[in-house]
Parts: structure tokens; C-alpha cells; sequence
């Protein structure tokens, strides 16, 4: 079945080591026949991105992982015609780089943009899984993998890892490439959050209860304020909310038109005693 990766976004705490580190491994570093050395700059054959959601109070910090995802149908291959880009036993795509020499189609052909173009070398580069270190003795796992502090990647066998997929998915699977990595909280569902309180008391209200609807009406969750009056639904579907607040002494409050179909949402505050 082969190797496959896991990134478990909600793990990662922004450290860049495994980005760091995938550098230091390819900088200048002639790792043939797997592949030849990454330049100083402009490729990023493990690119971590860091991108603020929300809006202040109710602000997060998402960490997107990106690379050569290794695909089963990987069109890399298809694109090269003459064994130039293959796949080992293990899972992992290799673009010769002897053969791909000049054929800059072969990065043109990947859809996730994870295919760099080396302008000194005039050959496609791209994460290689450090192939060259998994084939030495001693060597599991690549240097990302190894260098991560908060256990937010995992790679192994897939029928190892096969019972923890339910709570991961793959990045752009309508692409139909099979991609073997595995991403556990990618930033395609957003949370709707706000705060309850009283204007004539001046305190935040903990303990109201709010419930989020669909667009169909249904409700899709309720919980309840914590002591700062905080409420958040996380990881919803995209598209339009309502709110229903509703809290004893108090009357009942609904919100209209919470719309999250493209970014998470706070709604801010909403004074009960109002």
C-alpha cells in the first residue's frame, strides 16, 4: 500500500522547523540520483503559510502545509513520457533529475503548484520524501517529520494508519490525483463566534444558550457562554447561519443573516438587556 503522510493542522503551533529543516536538508545539498540541489531561495518544496482568521477578539491563526502530496495518479507522471518522473514501491514521486532536464511541462502539469523550476539547473525540483535518507539504515521518516515538536506530522505505512484517516481528508480530492497526504483541520470550514452580555449590568453573561440554524432551519448546535460570555461554534460548513440567544430573565434574541460561506465570522457583541 505504501507510505503516507498525516498533517494534523490543529497540532502545529507555527514553528517552521519542518520548513527549516527540508531546507537545511536540500540547500546545496547533492542528493543524486534523487535529486539535485534546491536553490537559496525561491523554492519551497515544504511551504508552511500562516494566515490570521477572524477578527479581533475572535481571532485565530491557521498554518497550511504544503508539498508534493505523492499522488497515486499523479499527473507529473503522465506528463513526463519517457520515465522521467516515476514512483517507488513506497509511494514516493521522484522527478529524475538527469531526464526532466529542460522539461518544464513537468512542473506545469502539477495542480497543487508543489513542481519548482530551477533556472541554474533548467530542471523541474519538488519534495523528494528524502528518499535518500529513507533508504539508508536508520533513517523512517523524512526530516520534517523528524523535526516536528508538537507531533503534528505522522508518516507511515498506510494499513498502519488506515483507522485514523476518519479524521483526516485530502487536499482538493475533486483533483482525482490520490494524493497521500492526509490533512487533519484545513481551513475549509469556519466558526462563528460572538459574545453575550448585559449593558445595564455590565457584565458578561455566562451560561446563556445559543443555537446555531442552517439556512433550512434546522439547528445544527447549541452550547453555552462561558464566564467571559464567549460562544464558539467551530469547523462549520460554509453557507448562512442564524442565531438564536436565549437565557432566563432575559428575552429571546435571534440573529439573522450570519453569513459564513466564504470566512469565519464573529459576530461581536450581543446585549441581552438591550
Amino acid at each position: 500500500m505504501g507510505k503516507i503522510l498525516l498533517v494534523d493542522i490543529t497540532r502545529c503551533n507555527g514553528c517552521y522547523s519542518c520548513q527549516l529543516s527540508c531546507k537545511d536538508e536540500h540547500v546545496t545539498n547533492d542528493w543524486s540520483p534523487y535529486a539535485k540541489p534546491q536553490p537559496n531561495t525561491g523554492h519551497f518544496w515544504w511551504k508552511t503559510t500562516e494566515t490570521v482568521i477572524g477578527t479581533v477578539p475572535k481571532v485565530r491563526v491557521h498554518y497550511m502545509h504544503e508539498m508534493c502530496q505523492h499522488c497515486d495518479n499523479a499527473p507529473c507522471i503522465a506528463a513526463a513520457k519517457h520515465g522521467e518522473v516515476y514512483r517507488r514501491d513506497d509511494g514516493i514521486v521522484i522527478i529524475d533529475p538527469e531526464k526532466a532536464y529542460g522539461q518544464r511541462h513537468i512542473m506545469e502539469a502539477c495542480p497543487y503548484g508543489a513542481i519548482y523550476w530551477n533556472d541554474d539547473l533548467n530542471i523541474p525540483q519538488k519534495c523528494t520524501g528524502c528518499a535518500h535518507l529513507l533508504d539508508n539504515e536508520g533513517w523512517t521518516e523524512p526530516r520534517c517529520v523528524q523535526s516536528c515538536p508538537t507531533d503534528a506530522l505522522i508518516y507511515g505505512e498506510e494499513a498502519d494508519l488506515k483507522d485514523r484517516l476518519g479524521e483526516f481528508e485530502q487536499l482538493h480530492p475533486e483533483y482525482g490525483t490520490g494524493p497521500r497526504v492526509y490533512y487533519k483541520g484545513l481551513h475549509n470550514k469556519f466558526f462563528v463566534a460572538g459574545e453575550i452580555f448585559d449593558s445595564v449590568k455590565d457584565e458578561c453573561l455566562e451560561g446563556a444558550s445559543v443555537t446555531l440554524i442552517d439556512a433550512q432551519g434546522k439547528e445544527v448546535s447549541t452550547l453555552k457562554t462561558d464566564v467571559f460570555g464567549d460562544f464558539w461554534f467551530e469547523r462549520q460548513e460554509p453557507g448562512m447561519y442564524s442565531l438564536r440567544i436565549e437565557m432566563e430573565g432575559y428575552p429571546t434574541r435571534t440573529l439573522e443573516a450570519v453569513d459564513a460561506t466564504k470566512i469565519d465570522i464573529n459576530v461581536g457583541s450581543i446585549d441581552l438587556a438591550g
